[in-house]
């Protein structure tokens, strides 16, 4: 995972924040595709394990945001799972007939579609934790990125993949299972400030809100000093953008991955200039 000093212009990798989730429905490969054809440098997933243990990209606990559905992901199987429509509360699925798959997308269809993408993307997979299935969903995880040889890059720069959690065990897990995979340690300023809750389980890199980095620049001089890239989130807004490229930032996830490579490569053009 490559830290600021070797961005190509200076400028922060973008990443997909579950896909385009501005334009298409979240976690879905419309959303995903769309983010790939916009120019994005990394895609973004969170993974949930249905009751019959497969991982599914799912932000929430539970269905009823983002689907026609109720209840808990976990208690749920795949097969029910994909009988629930995923993209009517999105407004693009009303206004856009050509909004593309909005069904269910698995964690399997994503590194598939990541892959076999025309350009090397990375894809940053965030566990979510507690769950009921505890470190299971780590081992799938791991299961599954060995099954596409990419669990053991050569290096942290030419990784295709990235595991996230804002759970420091979760980032052991996977610290300890795969020690050449990347890690982020997501969380708030507690965790930063004095870096040991990163140096325990051996993060790669950290990753702060935009409105913790806001509070605490100095968290990406710290990083680089502990050897550690920095990912910022949920960066969608101009002067946001902006903040993250002076600072140094190495990779920036956004809901609007199209526009954000755009202000950063024109360079930084302001809207409705």
């Amino acid at each position: 995972m490559q830290s600021a000093g070797g961005l190509d212009g200076g400028h922060p990798f973008v990443v997909a924040h579950r896909g385009a989730s501005a334009e298409r429905p979240e976690h879905t490969l419309a959303a995903y595709e769309l983010a790939l054809a916009e120019g994005a440098d990394g895609v973004e997933c969170d993974v949930r394990l249905t009751r019959d243990g497969h991982l599914v990209c799912v932000h929430d606990r539970r269905v009823d945001r983002t689907s026609t559905g109720t209840g808990l992901v976990s208690e749920m199987t795949l097969a029910e799972l994909k009988r629930l429509d995923w993209g009517a509360w999105h407004s693009s699925s009303s206004s856009d007939a050509t909004a593309g798959d909005t069904g269910l997308l698995t964690l399997d269809d994503l590194v598939r579609l990541v892959l076999d993408w025309n350009r090397p993307v990375k894809m940053f997979i965030e566990t979510k934790h507690p769950v009921r299935y505890g470190g299971l969903v780590e081992s799938k995880v791991l299961a599954l990125l060995h099954r596409y040889g990419i669990a053991a890059p050569a290096s942290a720069d030419l990784s295709r993949a990235v595991v996230m959690s804002f759970s420091a065990a979760a980032v052991w897990r996977i610290r300890r299972a795969a020690p050449l995979l990347p890690t982020v340690l997501l969380g708030e300023t507690s965790r930063y400030l004095g870096g040991s809750a990163a140096t325990t389980v051996g993060a790669t890199a950290v990753g702060p809100s935009i409105a913790t980095l806001r509070e605490h620049p100095e968290l990406v001089d710290r990083a680089a000093a502990q050897g550690r890239a920095m990912y910022c989130w949920t960066v969608d807004h101009y002067e946001d953008v902006g903040y993250c490229r002076d600072l140094g930032v190495g990779w920036i996830a956004t809901n609007h991955p199209g526009r954000t490579k755009a202000w950063l490569q024109n360079p930084l053009v302001a809207p409705g200039d």
